[in-house]
């Protein structure tokens, strides 16, 4: 049996606890419970979200903020039928709930102060998620015009697909597609990044 004090100590990686995306402002502000039906299933897909995300981030740009990490499908429900920015449960980009049975997926929305302070003075949100795609195998990002924080996501089948609220507004590339830069121009872009530390994708 797990206590809520257990599981926000299970270390997720090597810079990540379970506590640091239990944390929820809707569960707050309703007074809802933010706990996984089957902790087991979220910590196996936490742990690999944070192992093969969020710490190649976090060793490359220094600290990640995460603005909203697990949400209990309950508690996503509840947003979602409430207008508070959730996804409806069953929306195949819905990243939030780690423990659907039947749903092998873990996500987060995330600020990376580093590039949020250069995107508040203008900088080019493409630039961060071209060097997303050419280092990192997530599953899918979509950026947000507030501090330039975006969902990604872990999946076993990492298609690293890019949405953005942000204009140029819709899909910068696809799920299987060719990006529609090639990769010298890419890299121009984010040529002033610190080096990488992580694992490149294959």
């Amino acid at each position: 049996m797990w206590s809520l004090e257990t599981l926000g100590r299970v270390r997720l990686s090597r810079h990540f606890y379970m506590r640091e995306f239990l944390y929820s402002e809707i569960g707050n502000f309703h007074g809802l419970q933010n706990i996984p039906d089957n902790p087991d299933l979220a910590i196996a897909r936490g742990r690999a979200f944070c192992e093969t995300l969020l710490d190649p981030l976090q060793e490359t740009f220094g600290r990640i903020a995460v603005r909203s990490g697990f949400r209990s499908a309950a508690l996503n429900r509840f947003g979602n039928e409430n207008g508070l920015n959730c996804a409806r449960n069953d929306y195949p980009l819905e990243c939030h709930i780690w423990d659907l049975p039947d749903v092998e997926v873990a996500g987060a929305s995330i600020v990376i102060p580093w590039f949020a302070d250069q995107y508040d003075h203008g900088r080019d949100w493409r630039d961060l998620a071209w060097w997303l795609y050419d280092h990192l195998p997530f599953a899918e990002a979509w950026f947000f015009p507030k501090l330039c924080a975006f969902n990604i996501a872990w999946r076993p089948d990492p298609q690293r697909r890019i949405d953005s609220y942000i204009a140029p507004k819709g899909t910068l590339v696809r799920a299987g597609q060719e990006p529609s830069e090639p990769l010298d121009q890419r890299a121009e872009r984010y040529a002033d990044f610190p080096p990488f530390r992580g694992i490149d994708h294959p």
